[in-house]
């Protein structure tokens, strides 16, 4: 943790985080003194518990603590409006969006069920830029910029056989980032991505709680280990801050080595 919070007094909407990295984001930000809004599709009695979580947290760093949780789907077109409007009217105002939302799930190349295809697609990416418009909208009806975050993986530019739905989503979400960044820049709006690698999640629990499967996943990173979710949240608060503001249309990739083409360790090719 920092010495000093770096959110103090800016409002960050976070989709998609009752679990997992959205929700180690959620926490993080509130110790950094920001006001927290999460989004999900879950039971509200984890989002009511979540709330009550955060507020603790914000008031063990000296905050006031005001957050809120409400169940949205970003695969609807309605969605993402009607999420900004209710966000404003509570809070006023919204500095950051994370756009945490995702969900993965097996499409082979050659033999995939078009409706999951379509629904990893329109959450994963069309989510982000329906809520990326909804932010950008508000971002310039009033002074002060703004910032988009988006949550992508080492799969923007690795390939991941077997789930090319996901991989085309996260392709695209460096995109939507690179985009985004070079059209808003002049308003003061930074779009930047955080890209992790394998991360100690429920979504990657097939592996995670798996010591032997585990292993296998790690021996394939550099450093030789699994992130957890509060080690990539430091990077968003990064990314979120004055620390990073001259930082903008980057995929800043928290992935213990993935992208630096571990096979070569050791030298085989020369």
């Amino acid at each position: 943790m920092p010495s000093s919070p770096r959110l103090q007094g800016k409002t960050a909407l976070i989709t998609g985080a009752s679990r997992g990295i959205g929700r180690a984001v959620a926490e993080r930000f509130a110790a950094e003194g920001a006001d927290v809004v999460i989004t999900h599709i879950r039971d509200h009695s984890i989002s009511e518990t979540f709330i009550q979580n955060l507020i603790n947290i914000s008031h063990s760093a000296g905050f006031p603590g005001r957050h809120l949780a409400f169940e949205a789907d970003v695969a609807d077109p309605a969605a993402a409006g009607a999420t900004l409007q209710r966000v404003v009217a509570h809070f006023g105002r919204l500095d950051c969006l994370i756009n945490n939302a995702g969900i993965q799930a097996p499409t082979p190349g050659d033999d995939w069920d078009d409706a999951t295809f379509a629904r990893i697609i329109d959450v994963t990416l069309m989510g982000a830029a329906r809520m990326s418009r909804a932010a950008l909208r508000h971002f310039q009806s009033r002074p002060g910029g703004g910032n988009i975050i988006n949550t992508s993986s080492v799969h923007e530019i690795i390939p991941k056989p077997g789930f090319l739905a996901y991989s085309m989503a996260k392709g695209g979400l460096g995109n939507l980032t690179r985009t985004l960044a070079l059209e808003f820049a002049a308003s003061g709006i930074r779009v930047n991505a955080v890209a992790p690698g394998a991360v100690v999640t429920d979504m990657n629990a097939s592996w995670a709680q798996d010591p032997e499967a585990r292993a296998r996943v790690e021996a394939h990173i550099p450093l030789g280990y699994a992130a957890t979710p509060e080690e990539i949240a430091g990077v968003f608060a990064f990314l979120a801050s004055q620390d990073a503001s001259y930082i903008t249309g980057q995929t800043l990739h928290a992935c213990g080595g993935l992208t630096l083409f571990g096979e070569f360790r050791t030298n085989w090719a020369s």
